[in-house]
């Protein structure tokens, strides 16, 4: 005689799964269905925070930097300067690498005022002494660097602004461990209250 085989059981669905602590239970505690709003809550909060940090810090960032870039335009100028020794030569002449390499070389030039100064600048390899090369100086007389262009004030825009997109659901996240960890900590002093309540009927002597 054939054995019948027992109805399998179907799974429990997923969802049931990943909502339970919306489901009413009597084994489900306040703080299970706290922590479900305060995950809502956060999740609402990180999408409509996106956005919102990356315009606010993009806006910032740019006012910022295109500030900057005037600033540094109004005080700046290039001028020319001459070199005051020979630049070494690259190791690999001709390569990728020895196009875009610089090396720092003392040039001599002379500032807005007229005045002969020396200062150091970073210059292409193999030049040689009594070279010309353009340099950027600041009111003060100092070698410096050029001011930002438009593309860089877009890409430092643009930096600061995915960062803060970044920033807002690592912060998010963030919140919802410490939050877990708050609930976490009051159930413990829940089950610690209720065992000292419960403990003397366990452990009477009979």
């Amino acid at each position: 005689m054939a054995r019948a085989t027992p109805p399998s059981h179907p799974p429990e669905e997923l969802p049931h799964i990943l909502w339970w602590r919306w489901r009413r239970s009597p084994l489900r505690r306040r703080s299970d269905l706290a922590q479900a709003w305060v995950a809502v809550g956060l999740f609402l909060a990180v999408v409509a925070g996106i956005p919102a940090a990356v315009f606010l810090v993009g806006d910032t960032a740019y006012r910022h930097h295109r500030e900057t870039a005037r600033h540094q335009a109004a005080s700046r100028y290039d001028t020319t300067a001459v070199l005051v020794h020979d630049v070494p030569r690259h190791p690999e002449p001709g390569s990728d690498e020895a196009e875009s390499a610089l090396y720092p070389a003392t040039v001599r030039f002379t500032d807005a005022q007229g005045h002969a100064r020396t200062g150091k600048a970073e210059v292409e390899p193999a030049l040689t002494k009594g070279s010309t090369v353009q340099v950027w100086v600041d009111t003060e007389g100092r070698i410096t660097d050029p001011p930002l262009t438009a593309e860089q004030v877009r890409d430092r825009t643009m930096g600061c602004a995915v960062l803060a997109g970044l920033a807002v659901p690592l912060l998010g996240a963030a919140a919802y461990r410490c939050a877990v960890r708050v609930l976490e900590r009051r159930n413990l002093a829940r089950w610690d209250t209720a065992w000292a309540a419960t403990a003397p009927r366990w452990t009477a002597p009979r």
